[in-house]
């Protein structure tokens, strides 16, 4: 009996812990939506938290500097313990990464990026230039538009559609006649995106350039973006191949980062 006892008390308590650390995750997401802070009230409005259950959560992540204080009225924002684990991980994603967009790189023969979001925009962080003569290359350390680049829209299909339009409003500056430009418009093609896994950019962004791109997790779950710009001239033979090779990446990376 007493062993019996103990082993459920073992299950419950690791059960408590996943819980506890569930709801922490979903904290920290909500206030990711949100640079100028939340207070806990709205946190608990956005998580469905009781306010007592993110008080309790909040004191402890603040023990830790994961989030401060935004004002004396009692808004929090994410803090700087969060930047030094983000950008730890970050950095071995990186290394870990260069050989699977070099890889694709080689057998595509085609510039690939790596990008990950800031706000409502994509930032470049390492790029592997194409062997084609006719190529597109973007400067790592440039940013660009979610919502009409592949590797934006990958991003955004990642999002619910709450935070998607919480992000990006309702309307969106035409970049080309391409272009989405109204949030309808852009979640039906995020529902496609969610279903393939994989997010294309017709000249959208740039007329003459034209993109695939997925999402994969880092080892903290933090979203990176990979693509394939090519040229529009050549784009359209060469999509599905692209596509394929992106989800093989993607595949790969995950059961590295995530076995199991």
């Amino acid at each position: 009996m007493t062993d019996a006892t103990t082993t459920e008390d073992m299950v419950s308590q690791d059960r408590n812990g996943v819980q506890v650390i569930a709801r922490a995750a979903a904290i920290l997401r909500t206030l990711e939506e949100d640079a100028s802070g939340l207070s806990l009230a709205q946190i608990a409005q956005r998580t469905g938290l009781a306010r007592s259950t993110v008080q309790r959560i909040v004191a402890a992540l603040h023990a830790e500097k994961f989030v401060i204080a935004a004002s004396p009225t009692g808004r929090v924002l994410l803090g700087p313990g969060l930047l030094r684990l983000a950008g730890a991980v970050r950095s071995d994603f990186l290394e870990l990464a260069r050989p699977f967009i070099t890889r694709l790189s080689n057998e595509l023969k085609e510039t690939v990026d790596l990008a990950v979001a800031r706000k409502d925009r994509l930032l470049f962080v390492d790029q592997v230039i194409g062997s084609q003569r006719l190529r597109t290359v973007s400067a790592v350390g440039e940013t660009f538009p979610l919502y009409c680049t592949a590797n934006g829209k990958a991003y955004l299909a990642t999002l619910d559609n709450r935070a998607v339009e919480r992000l990006l409003g309702g309307a969106f500056e035409a970049r080309t006649p391409n272009t989405i430009t109204h949030i309808k418009a852009l979640l039906e093609d995020l529902d496609r995106i969610r279903k393939t896994g994989v997010a294309f950019d017709r000249e959208e962004h740039t007329l003459g350039v034209s993109a695939a791109g997925i999402c994969v997790p880092d080892m903290l779950g933090n979203q990176m973006a990979i693509s394939v710009p090519v040229p529009t001239q050549r784009f359209g033979e060469a999509e599905d191949l692209i596509a394929e090779r992106l989800l093989e990446t993607k595949h790969a990376l995950q059961d590295l980062v995530q076995p199991g």
